[in-house]
Order: C-alpha cells, then sequence, then structure tokens
C-alpha cells in the first residue's frame, strides 16, 4: 500500500505518527516526491524479507527504528536506528527485517559524468 502526501514546498512531519507496522509484510508511504527525489517511509513486520534486487536510481536508507540486515552486494550490513546507508545505483541489495523495522528510502537520479 502506498500513500502520498500532498504538500507544499516546505513541511514537517512528525515521523513517529507516521509509523504502522503491518502483521506481515511491507507497508510504505510517500513521504515527499519531487523530479529528483523520492522520500518513501517503510514499515517492516518482523521477519519480512525483501529479496536480491537493483535499482537503476540511487538510494540511501535512514533506519528509525528496529533490526535488521541489509545485504549489498554480497557485504552484510547490520540495520539498527541511526544508520545511514548510500547505495550506487544498479548495486545488488536485499533486506531481511530482523524486528519491526522502519526506515526512510530516499530515491535520487543516478549521477551521470555530464552532471
Amino acid at each position: 500500500m502506498t500513500n502520498s502526501i500532498t504538500i507544499s514546498p516546505s513541511f514537517m512531519i512528525q515521523l513517529q505518527d507516521k509509523i504502522k507496522y503491518p502483521s506481515a509484510g511491507v507497508l510504505s508511504k510517500v513521504l515527499l516526491k519531487d523530479n529528483a527525489c523520492q522520500y518513501t517511509l517503510f514499515c517492516l513486520a518482523a521477519n519480512t524479507d525483501i529479496s536480491e534486487h537493483t535499482s537503476t536510481r540511487n538510494a540511501t536508507i535512514n533506519v528509525i527504528e528496529g533490526r535488521g540486515l541489509l545485504t549489498l552486494s554480497g557485504e552484510d550490513i547490520a540495520l539498527k536506528p541511526g544508520v545511514f546507508i548510500f547505495i550506487s545505483a544498479n548495486a545488488s541489495h536485499a533486506l531481511k527485517a530482523e524486528e519491526n523495522l522502519t526506515f526512510i528510502l530516499t530515491l535520487s537520479e543516478k549521477l551521470t559524468e555530464n552532471n
């Protein structure tokens, strides 16, 4: 389930008010989307897996609460509150929520040599 929020150019969201865990799987809410970036709040139920995949866009993960494991290009990275990860475009990655897990995923345009 994805929800979009209509906003003015500047705004504030209290993230704790937006966190809701599904009984199983993933719940995502788009917080902001513009021409360059998309900011999405992900809430994963404990023991949820996101299988290995890639994206054509650069991405960041900023963990808000919970614990999990990100496998990025074959390297395991512990997910816990305060962890910030940059994932370059086309990098292979997978994720497992070991307990209820919330993070903000930011997708941005891939930089090219001309940018």
